[in-house]
């Protein structure tokens, strides 16, 4: 047997030392439960503060499938509480476990930025390679020549785009030339004695505006930002006042199904700008999720279904935990199906839906929180309304938007056992 020098021998402690110093740490088992319902690429979260406070850029994230050890992209969103953001890949079937382990080492594992952000002349578009998702105008957009200024407007996405390329929003058409997208102001509000009307800019009462982008994000898990809004109160003479702020969240995750379906969130959090509380009246349509489609979609073209069955001849003035929208394009068959979450006003939300007879057939379709029963909003408290949607080629089934707000309404349970 040949005998090993004292160097040798030294060398080989040392170097066994560092690799155990480098080698990286288990500091949290993470067990996710799909409890009753199938996930597909769910969306998942833990707060980190309850774990560590480690360097964000220490950690990795992994799967555990058997022997096998699979390094999963993540990433951190700061904020009061720091969260770890994942996707539950694949599908993981009902009452199953996946389990995950968060490890802290000398090397963040660097995962490419899916979902892009790109700020370009009065615009945030997000896309996923060269696949536009969605575009946030923030710049004002002003209606067509010759059409009354008061109809500009800033803070509302168009286009939206099918994974097909086809455009499924409409801005400023003959009929409606406040109808901007995908919007939301309040219709029928009183603020400081007198009624105010955002959404009919017409009325020249009131209207939203952006002033702000509070974070423009980009990830392998999700790509969005946060942007400002403003409620503004026109008054006479010229003079204004902001009556509500309101946050914009949108996130947009990875196309599923070989790109053929995405996934995005819109949250809405308002706050009163000042002492004087906002009143949302009752009112038939405003707030909440306002879609003005394409005009390519008319009562020959397209379909409307509610999670309770009603369509476009009977959706109005009922409740719906979700609705879809599916119609004929240039390119192809696409709809989009948005999700109320539970928690939000008066849940199961009311829905605003043009009768077949509406104007010249075409589509408008609105979330609207205040349809049954007025809202206060209050100074120094926060409020929110949340939407999920899904925009697809071809057509979805019931049971696909069913198993969706299941998702949605009933998140996987997650355990994380420290180490």
């Amino acid at each position: 047997m040949k005998k090993l020098s004292v160097y040798t021998i030294l060398f080989t402690v040392v170097f066994s030392g560092l690799m155990m110093t480098t080698q990286a740490q288990t500091i949290a088992r993470i067990v996710v439960d799909a409890g009753k319902y199938k996930r597909d690429h769910t969306p998942v979260s833990i707060t980190l503060d309850d774990i560590t406070a480690v360097a964000d850029s220490l950690f990795t994230l992994v799967e555990i499938k058997g022997t096998q050890r699979i390094n999963v992209p993540f990433q951190i969103e700061a904020g009061y509480q720091r969260r770890l953001w994942w996707i539950l890949s694949g599908t993981s079937a009902p009452n199953t476990q996946r389990i995950f382990e968060l490890q802290q080492g000398d090397a963040h594992w660097n995962f490419k930025s899916t979902i892009e952000a790109i700020d370009q002349e009065g615009t945030i578009r997000l896309q996923e390679g060269s696949q536009p998702i969605l575009q946030y105008n923030y710049a004002m957009v002003y209606p067509p020549a010759g059409i009354d200024s008061a109809y500009k407007r800033s803070g509302f996405i168009h286009p939206l785009w099918a994974p097909n390329g086809a455009v499924l929003t409409n801005i400023h058409p003959k009929d409606h030339w406040h109808h901007v997208g995908i919007w939301n102001p309040w219709t029928h509000t009183e603020f400081e004695g007198k009624q105010v009307d955002f959404w009919n800019l017409k009325e020249k009462q009131g209207t939203v505006r952006f002033t702000g982008f509070l974070s423009k994000t980009q990830g392998p898990v999700w790509g969005g930002f946060k942007a400002l809004q403003e409620h503004v109160v026109l008054k006479t003479g010229g003079a204004e006042k902001v009556a509500l702020n309101e946050v914009w969240d949108i996130r947009t995750y990875p196309a599923l199904a070989g790109g053929s379906r995405r996934v995005w969130d819109m949250t809405s959090i308002y706050s009163c700008a000042g002492q004087s509380p906002l009143l949302l009246l009752q009112y038939r349509y405003g707030g909440g999720f306002g879609f003005r489609a394409t005009p390519e979609w008319t009562n020959a073209t397209s379909q409307v279904l509610t999670s309770e069955g009603r369509t476009r001849k009977d959706a109005d003035s009922t409740r719906a935990r979700w609705i879809k929208v599916t119609g004929e394009t240039s390119k192809g068959r696409a709809g989009m199906l948005v999700l109320s979450y539970p928690a939000n006003y008066d849940s199961p939300e009311p829905v605003r839906v043009w009768a077949e007879n509406m104007e010249r057939g075409e589509l408008f379709v609105n979330f609207s929180p205040t349809k049954m029963k007025p809202w206060l909003l209050t100074y120094g408290k926060e409020y929110t309304l949340k939407y999920r949607i899904l925009v697809y080629n071809n057509d979805i089934t019931v049971a696909e938007a069913d198993a969706l707000w299941n998702d949605l309404a009933h998140p996987p349970v997650i355990k994380v056992e420290k180490r």
